[in-house]
C-alpha cells in the first residue's frame, strides 16, 4: 500500500512569537519529548515545536506521547517529577474498551435512576443495547428472542479500525462465529477473540446521498478529578462508499465506516477519500433542518460527551501527569439522535488526504497548547485554539450565553463543534511572550 506523505507545513505556533519557558520553570531551556508512535503527523506536529528535542530510548524525557501497550508496560515503573504529562491515563480502558464502556454507563445509569430519577437516568439513554459476551449470553438470548429478525452487530472488545466485526440475524451464527476464531480474514492475527460485544445495530442511520456515515470528534481531558474536559472544534464526518441497503448484511463496504475498511474498497478515491469536515456536515443539516434542529443535535452530543465520562470519573485512576485525547464515534439515526458507538484511546492520526494531515496537525498542535509545558497558560481560559473548555467541575458556559435557557436535562455548554475555528487569531492573542521576552 502506498504511504502518504504530505510536505510539512510550518506550525502556528512560530508566526505567533512561541518560544518555549522551561528556563524559567526548574531551570530547563527545553522540554525533552518521547514519541513511541510511526505517525508521521505526531511526529511533524512535536519535531516543528519551538524548543522541543526528541530523546531516543532510555533517555530522560519531560513529555511522552506513547501507545498503549508502552503504557501498560512501564507506567507502574516509571517515576515522574511534577511537570512531566503523559498522553494516557493508567486505566483509560474503562471508557475505551467497548464492554467497559457500556459496563460502566448501565452503572452510571442505574445510580442516576436510583439518586435523581427517571427523567435524569434517561439522558443516559444514548447507547445500543449492548451485551458482553460470553459473560451476558443468556441476557443477550433472552433480549434477542424479543424482536426476532432484528439486526445485531458483534464487536471484538479489544480491536479496532473494523477489525473482525461482522452483522447477524440468526444465533447459530454467534455460536459458529465461537467455535472460529477467524471468521473473517481479518481476525486472522493468531490469537482467537475471546470477549466481544453484541450490540443492536442501527437500522434506520441517517444518510446522505444514500449513503451511512458516522462521526469522529474530539474529545481532551486534563483531569477526571475534578473533571475537566475540552472539546474540539474541528472532526469529521466517515462515509461509507457503498449506498445503504439491509437486504445485504455482510458488505462491510456498505456497513462500517472506518476508513481503514473503506480504502480497501476497489473504487476508493485515495484523493477525495471517504470524509466531510465537521463544519461542512453542520452546513448540510442546517441548510436542510434548520438551525434549532441543528443546535438540539449538537447539544445532545455535549451531553454525550460529559455523561460518559461522569461515567468512569470515579474508576479512572486520576493522575496529574496524565491527559488524554479520545476519539468519540457517533452515528446519527434518521431522527437526527446521536448514538455513541465507542470511544477510542489512540484515535488515528495518520491522514487520509492534506485536508486531514493539517486538521490533524492543528489538533495535536493545541493539545500541546492546552497541556502547556512550556507554562503559557494562567489556567483560567475557556478556550485554547480550536479548543473550549465544555466542562470544569461543572459546566462552563459561554460568555454571551443566558442562563436562565439552561435546563437541568442538558449540558448546553461552551462548545462549538463544527463552528469557525479561527485558532489562529485566538493563539496570536493569547499566546503572547513573556514580560522577558519582550525585554529581550
Amino acid at each position: 500500500m502506498a504511504v502518504l506523505n504530505f510536505p510539512r507545513t510550518e506550525h502556528p505556533s512560530k508566526a505567533y512569537g512561541y518560544k518555549g519557558s522551561c528556563e524559567e520553570r526548574e531551570g530547563r531551556s527545553c522540554v525533552r519529548y518521547k514519541c513511541g508512535l510511526p505517525c508521521n503527523t505526531i511526529q511533524d506536529v512535536l519535531h516543528q515545536r519551538p524548543n522541543w528535542i526528541e530523546v531516543k530510548d532510555d533517555g530522560e524525557w519531560d513529555f511522552n506521547w506513547c501507545d498503549v501497550g508502552w503504557l501498560r508496560e512501564n507506567f507502574d515503573h516509571t517515576y515522574m517529577e511534577e511537570h512531566v504529562r503523559i498522553n494516557h491515563f493508567r486505566n483509560h480502558y474503562e471508557l475505551t474498551r467497548k464492554n467497559l464502556m457500556v459496563k460502566n454507563l448501565k452503572r452510571y445509569q442505574k445510580q442516576l435512576e436510583r439518586k435523581v430519577g427517571r427523567i435524569e437516568a434517561s439522558n443516559c439513554d444514548f447507547f445500543p443495547c449492548t451485551f458482553a459476551l460470553p459473560s451476558e449470553y443468556h441476557l443477550f438470548v433472552e433480549e434477542f428472542n424479543r424482536s426476532p429478525g432484528s439486526t445485531w452487530i458483534m464487536k471484538p472488545v479489544g480491536k479496532s479500525q473494523g477489525k473482525g466485526i461482522f452483522l447477524f440475524r440468526k444465533l447459530k451464527d454467534i455460536i459458529e462465529w465461537k467455535k472460529d476464531g477467524s471468521r473473517s480474514e481479518e481476525q486472522k492475527d493468531g490469537v482467537q477473540v475471546k470477549s466481544y460485544v453484541a450490540q443492536r445495530y442501527i437500522e434506520n442511520p441517517y444518510l446522505i446521498n444514500g449513503r451511512k456515515f458516522d462521526l469522529r470528534v474530539y474529545v481532551l481531558v486534563t483531569s477526571y478529578v475534578p473533571l475537566k474536559a475540552w472539546l474540539y472544534r474541528d472532526g469529521f464526518a466517515r462515509f461509507s462508499g457503498t449506498r445503504f441497503s439491509l437486504s445485504s448484511i455482510d458488505d462491510k463496504y456498505m456497513h462500517l465506516t472506518n476508513v481503514s475498511v473503506q480504502k480497501t474498497a476497489p473504487d476508493y478515491d485515495h484523493e477525495k477519500g471517504c470524509k466531510w469536515q465537521m463544519q461542512q456536515l453542520r452546513r448540510y443539516l442546517t441548510a436542510k433542518h434548520g438551525r434549532e434542529v441543528v443546535e438540539t443535535l449538537f447539544k445532545e452530543m455535549d451531553n454525550i460527551f460529559v455523561r460518559s465520562l461522569q461515567s468512569v470519573q470515579k474508576v479512572i485512576i486520576n493522575d496529574k501527569h496524565c491527559f488524554e485525547v479520545y476519539g468519540y464515534d457517533i452515528l446519527l439515526d434518521q431522527n437526527l439522535k446521536p448514538w455513541l458507538i465507542e470511544v477510542n484511546a489512540s484515535p488515528s492520526h495518520t491522514p487520509s488526504c492534506q485536508e486531514d494531515y493539517e486538521m490533524k496537525c492543528r489538533l495535536l498542535e493545541d493539545t500541546l497548547n492546552v497541556v502547556d509545558m512550556e507554562g503559557r497558560l494562567t489556567g483560567k481560559e475557556k478556550r485554547v485554539g480550536g479548543y473550549d473548555l465544555m466542562w470544569n467541575d461543572g459546566p462552563v458556559y459561554r460568555e454571551d450565553a443566558n442562563l436562565q435557557t439552561f435546563g437541568s436535562s442538558g449540558f448546553t455548554a461552551n462548545t462549538h463543534l463544527g463552528c469557525v475555528n479561527d485558532r489562529e487569531k485566538q493563539l496570536r492573542q493569547l499566546l503572547k511572550p513573556f514580560p522577558c521576552q519582550r525585554k529581550a
